[in-house]
Formats: structure tokens, sequence, C-alpha cells
């Protein structure tokens, strides 16, 4: 009988060198496995591979030498501890995330939260091409956005309140865009050169700052033959509806446009870049 490959690497089965073995992909989404999870990891890795996991560069686990005849065991034995085979090809792949606010004093949004929303609606959809989002929590870029298809970063967009600023001057001190000056006593903050990192807030002993979070996106990322930093095309994101009505435009464009085996970035470019941020700037005013 002749075996699949497609469609079992469209399932997560990439095959090895050696005969009749695969290195399974596990559905992660933004890198976070719980400990019943990780228990039934490790016990298929060593009933059904080699004893051991390889953890990818994008948050991924792989568990190497799974037999042929044994996929469908290892596919039920996965589902009894809440695991997914993932998925390779031309299609959306595992969505990346730092730990964001819930864990991380940097971040200023909640990146898994996010993540997650990001996979329900996009994960495993058919593409011209492979897809990644990458989502971080702050201008510290743990995540690297700009090197996804779309990255998404996390942003504090500020508000100096003067009625509860006691002038201690530890905003000025602590910006590192140099966007805060004290000028006669008051708090000059120049917007062109705020970053949106939300430091001058964290730092504040007695909230002298307004807040609201935010989503810095970026578009057509590389990081493989050929670099390209992902591109800014439209300010901050406030609103949930906003982003997500941006991205799935996004998402569009390249559905609707590209060749097969073409990348994101190249159909950017071919398309033409000024049809595509026209595009992108419609959908983030709606």
């Amino acid at each position: 009988m002749a075996v699949d490959y497609g469609t079992l690497k469209k399932g997560g089965f990439m095959r090895q060198k050696q005969k009749n073995c695969f290195s399974l992909r596990l559905k992660v989404v933004g890198g976070h496995l719980d400990a019943k999870q990780l228990a039934t990891i490790a016990e298929v890795a060593e009933k059904y591979g080699n004893g051991y996991v390889h953890l990818t560069s994008r948050q991924g686990v792989e568990i190497p030498f799974i037999k042929l005849d044994e996929i469908e065991e290892v596919k039920e034995a996965l589902s009894e501890g809440n695991c997914e085979p993932g998925v390779c090809g031309p299609r959306v792949r595992t969505v990346t995330s730092c730990q964001g606010k819930e864990i991380c004093p940097s971040g200023c949004i909640d990146t898994y939260a996010l993540a997650q929303e990001l996979s329900d609606r996009f994960f495993a959809m058919d593409l011209p091409h492979k897809f990644k989002f990458g989502v971080t929590g702050c201008q510290n870029n743990c995540l690297k956005a700009e090197e996804n298809d779309i990255g998404i970063k996390g942003g504090i967009k500020v508000k100096w309140l003067e009625d509860s600023c006691i002038h201690c001057g530890l905003c000025e001190n602590i910006c590192r865009s140099k966007a805060i000056q004290i000028i006669d006593e008051k708090i000059v903050l120049n917007e062109d050169l705020c970053n949106f990192c939300g430091r001058c807030s964290k730092a504040c002993p007695s909230d002298a700052w307004e807040k609201k979070e935010g989503y810095i996106l970026s578009f057509g990322g590389l990081f493989g033959n050929r670099i390209h930093k992902g591109e800014e095309i439209v300010p901050i994101i406030h609103k949930k509806e906003t982003l997500f009505r941006v991205i799935d435009e996004a998402v569009a464009f390249f559905k609707e446009n590209a060749k097969p085996g073409e990348r994101f970035r190249y159909t950017i470019e071919r398309v033409g870049e000024e049809v595509f941020k026209e595009k992108i700037k419609e959908a983030y005013h709606g």
C-alpha cells in the first residue's frame, strides 16, 4: 500500500533519513505546555521514539524516530494527554510568544492569550506557503517579532498626568529613546521619539502616567535564505477588533495574490508594496 507522505507531513509527521521513520512535530501555542502534556510527551518519546525530544527554534517540540506502522498508536497516546500533532508545509504554523505581562515585568500585553486567539483563528490554515506569527510583549523583542510574516509587539501609549507628578525626574532618566524631557518643571513627551516601551509608566512612583496598551504590527519578515525585517505600516493599534481586521486583510492578501511556494514578503514585492500598504491602511481605518 502506497504511503501518502504529503498527508503525513501536513499532519506534522516529517520523513527522516532513516527508512519508515518520522519526526513528529507537536502543536505548541506560545511555548506553553502544562505538566500533563510534558509527561505525555516524555512517555510517547520513550515508548515510540528514541527516548528524547528536539526543541525547535520556534518553541516547538518534535519527537524523532516515530515508526510508520505506529503512527495511529502515537496519535491516540498523545490525545490522552491533551497533545496534538502540529503541521508542516504551506499553512499557518505554530504561533510563538514570550510570557508577556502576566509573568514578565517588562511585558505590555498578555502575549499568551493573544497567541491562543491567533492559533484558534489561523493555525493550520492552508496558504500558498508557510506563514508565521510571532508575538512579543515589549520593545525588548525577545521573540524577534520582525522575523515573522506578521509580528506583533506589545506597547503602551502614555500621557503625563501633571496633578499626580512629584517631579522626581525618574521618567526622564529611564527613557532609553530620550523622548522625555523636563522643561521648566513640566514633563515634555516627544511622541515622535517614543517607542511605546512603557518604562516610564512602570517606574513612576506616583502613577503620573496614563497608560493605554496596544499592538505594534510588522509585515513581511524573513529570516532564512534571505533576511528582511518586517515593516510597520500603521500606527499602534489599541482595539482588538481593529487588530484582527488588519491581520485578516493581510492574510487574505497573501491567500489571494501569492503564487504557490511564494513567501509573503515576495508576494508583497511582486504585487507592489504600495498596493499592499493601501489595503492594510484601509483595514486599519475600517
